[in-house]
C-alpha cells in the first residue's frame, strides 16, 4: 500500500486535506506550511505547483500562484524544498498539478522527483483518461505512483465506473461544475449529487474538493464521503493571518 491508502486503513471518516500552493506567500514557506500542517493534523496535504495558465483553479489560487510564479518558484525549486523534509514529515503529500508541466519537465524525470521525495500520489486534472490508459498508467506504475482522477455532478455513471475501476487512491469528487473557491454553501443539488455518488457503492475512496471552506461545509462533505480538501479558503487565511497560524485554521475546520 502508498501512503495514502495506509492512512485510508487506519481513518475512514473525516479526512481532512489541505490544499496550498507552493511558494506561496514567499519562496520559503512551502516546507513551513507542510511542517505547520502535519503538526495540526490534518491528515494529507496537497501542494500545488504554481501554474501559469490554470484550468480548474478560481481567483484565489490563481493570484496565489502568479504570486508564487513571481516568488522564482519552478518545478526543480519546489523537488529541492520537497526533498529537503522527506526525512521529518510524516504526512502523505499529494502533488498537484497540469499535464504540460509535467510534459515540459520531462515525464520519467517528473516521475523520479517524486519518488525520491517520497510522493506517490499526483493529481492532473486535464490528464485525458486515455493517454493514462495508453501511456501514463505503465509510467506511473513503474515508479509506483498513484493517479487520482476527477468527476463532476457531469460525469456520467459509466465514466465513474471505469474512473473507479482505475484508482488506487481516491476519487476526487469535485463539489460543483465550476472552477475552485466558489461556493461557500453545500446546495441542496450538491447534496442530491453526493448521495448519487454514495449510492453507487464504488470499491475507492471518495474525497469532495472545491467550495470545501468551513466546519460546516466540511461535515457535509464527510457525510457522503471519506473526507474533504480545503483550498481556497486556506490560501485567503494565509494572506490574512500568516503560515504560523495553520493550526487554527485546522482547528476550526475541524471542530468548528
Amino acid at each position: 500500500m502508498n501512503s495514502l491508502q495506509q492512512i485510508f486503513e487506519k481513518k475512514s471518516t473525516n479526512l481532512l486535506s489541505i490544499f496550498f500552493t507552493a511558494g506561496f506567500p514567499k519562496l520559503d514557506d512551502t516546507t513551513t506550511i507542510i511542517s505547520e500542517l502535519s503538526q495540526s493534523g490534518v491528515d494529507f496535504i496537497e501542494v500545488g505547483l504554481p501554474y501559469s495558465d490554470p484550468l480548474a483553479d478560481g481567483t484565489t489560487i490563481q493570484n496565489s500562484s502568479a504570486i508564487a510564479l513571481k516568488n522564482g518558484m519552478n518545478l526543480d525549486v519546489v523537488f529541492e524544498q520537497l526533498l529537503s523534509i522527506k526525512e521529518t514529515n510524516s504526512t502523505p503529500l499529494v502533488i498537484m498539478g497540469y499535464f504540460n508541466q509535467m510534459i515540459k519537465y520531462g515525464e520519467e524525470a517528473f516521475c523520479e522527483k517524486l519518488k525520491a521525495c517520497n510522493i506517490d500520489t499526483v493529481i492532473i486534472p486535464d490528464l485525458p483518461m486515455i493517454e493514462y490508459e495508453n501511456h501514463y498508467q505503465k509510467l506511473f506504475k513503474k515508479h509506483s505512483i498513484n493517479n487520482v482522477f476527477l468527476i463532476t455532478p457531469h460525469t456520467s455513471e459509466e465514466r465513474i465506473r471505469k474512473i473507479d475501476d482505475l484508482t488506487e487512491s481516491f476519487i476526487y469528487v469535485v463539489a460543483s461544475a465550476s472552477i475552485t473557491g466558489v461556493k461557500q454553501e453545500v446546495s441542496k443539488e450538491q447534496v442530491a449529487y453526493f448521495d448519487k455518488i454514495k449510492k453507487m457503492k464504488l470499491k475507492s475512496k471518495l474525497v469532495v474538493g472545491f467550495g470545501i471552506s468551513d466546519h460546516q461545509t466540511f461535515t457535509t462533505a464527510c457525510n457522503y464521503a471519506n473526507g474533504a480538501i480545503i483550498g481556497s479558503a486556506y490560501i485567503k487565511y494565509l494572506n490574512e493571518k500568516g503560515v504560523l497560524k495553520s493550526k487554527d485554521f485546522v482547528r476550526s475546520v475541524v471542530e468548528g
